[in-house]
């Protein structure tokens, strides 16, 4: 009589080798998740992903505002509401409105301007962090994430940009034809925003303790850029201050996109050609160094 010996052993099958192994992912149209690719074939991938950037972009909007009554119409009330808090403050208290011909014109570009520049930062160093689960899951360029954040703030802020116009329409500013060129101030301010996030979003996810510095860095650019004041007026006649501390103030990549918006609505800032290409200097250096910081970190985001 034959003994039952029990089920037969599963025998495991013979590992593959390397180049079996990529030859059997690309059969399948597999790829290696996790890694960094080359440059070109970096910027045909966020081509490629552009549907779901525009997708994730509309989900931010709605859900940045899903909560409150008034929607999207707070990002025009609180840059009004904080606008008149600075104007009885800087304005009235502290005399500054002596300073600039249109103080309310001045303060308002200003403070709408830089608010937007201020949550581009925000945003974008929490554009990584609060994604790991997504990032986990799903295989597409990370780099989408910060360049969602500034999109999504941008559509936020169009409604208190057309009413940055009406401002300075009604505080005086007389229609010229530099009025064509807001749109084209706020795509430089736009770039150099993508190019802020990029960087600080990276920076972020290397060492998570930098998320405490963020708002300490906004509230130090928003005392050193003229968002309140004229530079020129205040540092322009202190003695004993030398020349170049007024124009590191007045040329830093903040400072300069203020002055470049406010050119474009105040007839008491003509267009200046240093201006312009100070504004635009620092926007394609911000985002081309963006861009790559943010590329040569490419595999390692939403790791463990």
């Amino acid at each position: 009589m034959n003994a039952d010996l029990g089920p037969e052993p599963h025998h495991q099958p013979a590992a593959l080798d390397h180049d079996a192994a990529a030859d059997l992912a690309r059969r399948y149209g597999m790829q290696q998740v996790a890694t960094r690719p080359s440059l070109p074939e970096y910027v045909r991938e966020i081509w490629r992903y552009r549907h779901l950037m525009w997708s994730l972009a509309k989900g931010e909007v709605v859900s940045q505002h899903r909560d409150n009554y008034l929607g999207i119409l707070w990002s025009v009330i609180n840059p009004i509401m904080l606008g008149v808090a600075y104007y009885l403050i800087f304005g009235v208290l502290l005399g500054l409105s002596r300073d600039v011909d249109n103080f309310v014109a001045f303060l308002t570009i200003g403070l709408f301007t830089f608010t937007f520049i201020s949550a581009t930062l925000t945003s974008g160093s929490r554009a990584l962090l609060g994604k790991v689960g997504m990032m986990r899951s799903l295989a597409f360029p990370r780099i989408l994430l910060p360049v969602v954040s500034v999109i999504s703030e941008f559509v936020s802020n169009i409604p208190a940009f057309l009413v940055l116009v009406a401002i300075a329409l009604l505080s005086g500013e007389p229609i010229t034809w530099e009025w064509l060129l807001f749109p084209v101030a706020l795509l430089v301010v736009v770039v150099m925003g993508l190019g802020l996030a990029m960087l600080v979003s990276r920076l972020v996810h290397a060492v998570r303790d930098l998320t405490n510095l963020v708002p300490l860095v906004v509230r130090l650019m928003r005392y050193v850029s003229g968002v309140f004041f004229s530079i020129d007026a205040r540092f322009g006649d202190l003695d004993g201050v030398p020349d170049w501390v007024g124009a590191a103030l007045a040329y830093q990549p903040v400072a300069v996109s203020l002055t470049m918006v406010r050119e474009t609505l105040m007839e008491g800032f003509p267009l200046q050609w240093q201006t312009w290409a100070f504004a635009g200097g620092w926007a394609l250096l911000l985002f081309g160094a963006g861009f790559i910081v943010f590329w040569r970190g490419e595999g390692t985001y939403g790791r463990a």
